[in-house]
């Protein structure tokens, strides 16, 4: 078995035995009736341990209940947390001495998300990216790749979920040469677009596959610096591969098209538009959703997806925009099973991709409420308001 698939044991196997049955499924897109009955059970056991363990969430569960979303279950209880909730608040469902790693989001201002996670919680979303990875056929052990990392450099103390995520990527390829895009300094991080200009070069006369990863605006704006110099295109190793992650955090007033800003790639780099995967994911729910060929986020067994009204925060329809509500029993560390993200996102039925998988797939429209001169810090205020 691959190392990054090894099994994992839920904290207690005989109160959370369909927690565990959900997340040892190995085919990431599997559904149907009988994966919905299991969610739901799964659902139900969760929700029992963080009442258990979260003064917090046992009150929740005493409130009126929330309009239940279709798309989650009937009878499944999905208290409404907003992401924005942890930016302020730390709630556990542990004891401090199990929480095996803490990690923050990655906002480029206001407060950061401080989330814990057990053993359990952490393996289990990892061996979600695995499967997930192993699907698409990108875990090549005996494929050496070079990365160029649009990450942070690692650094002491360094805590960021975008960091952890993507030096975890870098397992699933042996690296023969790596390099940074946000380099450290000795007091933060700095962006080198000259450094990863000259990687790119140095790159493309390697005989290996090049693996790109981390925040798309890094890599744009290595292209857009490449056309400005005059460079000309470059044709990176067959088998290159692009998967991206995070948004565009503090540059949102310079974000382009996906799809012209995938023909960027292929124009400038040479690697194919099926190549380039764009990502969904956060501190806050680590359950990844990885674009298909046709560039859907489908969502993966493992989880269910809903979109809420901005204003009732009840169901939407599929197509209709709103507020991005995420379900996953997976976590067990702290009561974030049932979270409300402060993007706008739209939710379409399977059969609408013209790709192989049957699971539904999201469209992410931007952060709610946020433009360049209003910041993620006003509109996860408002949300918190319109869910008190």
């Amino acid at each position: 078995m691959k190392p990054h698939l090894a099994p994992v044991e839920v904290p207690d196997p005989a109160a959370l035995g369909h927690v565990q049955r959900l997340c040892d499924l190995a085919e990431p897109y599997a559904d149907g009736p009988g994966t919905d009955a299991l969610f739901a059970a799964a659902m139900t056991e969760v929700n029992a341990w963080h009442a258990r363990r979260s003064p917090f969430f046992a009150a929740l569960l005493d409130d009126p209940a929330e309009a239940p979303a279709p798309t989650v279950g009937d009878g499944v209880r999905t208290p409404l947390v907003p992401a924005a909730f942890f930016k302020r608040h730390e709630v556990l469902s542990i004891p401090r001495d199990e929480v095996s790693l803490h990690l923050t989001s990655s906002g480029t201002t206001g407060q950061k998300s401080q989330m814990f996670f057990d053993e359990w919680t952490i393996r289990s979303a990892q061996r979600m990216v695995a499967r997930i990875f192993d699907h698409y056929g990108w875990i090549t052990p005996g494929q050496p790749v070079n990365y160029l990392l649009y990450s942070y450099e690692p650094a002491p103390a360094l805590q960021l979920g975008t960091s952890f995520t993507d030096n975890y990527l870098c397992d699933f390829a042996p690296a023969r040469h790596t390099t940074h895009a946000l380099r450290h300094t000795g007091t933060g991080h700095e962006f080198d677009v000259n450094g990863c200009i000259a990687a790119l070069r140095r790159y493309a006369e390697d005989d290996v596959p090049l693996r790109i990863l981390g925040f798309p605006a890094f890599l744009y704006f290595t292209l857009e610096r490449m056309r400005a110099m005059g460079l000309p295109p470059l044709r990176l190793p067959e088998g290159s591969l692009v998967v991206l992650g995070g948004g565009w955090k503090g540059h949102a007033d310079r974000q382009i098209g996906k799809d012209a800003f995938y023909a960027e790639v292929t124009d400038r780099l040479g690697i194919p538009a099926e190549r380039v995967r764009d990502t969904f994911g956060s501190v806050e729910h680590c359950v990844p959703y990885v674009e298909c060929a046709h560039h859907r986020l489908h969502v993966p067994v493992w989880s269910r997806a809903a979109v809420r009204d901005t204003g009732t925060l009840r169901p939407l329809p599929y197509g209709d925009r709103g507020f991005l509500h995420l379900v996953s029993p997976y976590i067990t560390s702290v009561p974030a099973q049932s979270v409300v993200m402060g993007d706008l996102a739209s939710l379409h039925p399977g059969e609408e991709c013209p790709c192989p998988l049957s699971t539904d797939w999201f469209t992410v429209h931007g952060r709610a409420g946020v433009s360049r001169n209003r910041s993620c810090a006003v509109a996860a205020a408002e949300l918190m308001k319109g869910m008190s």
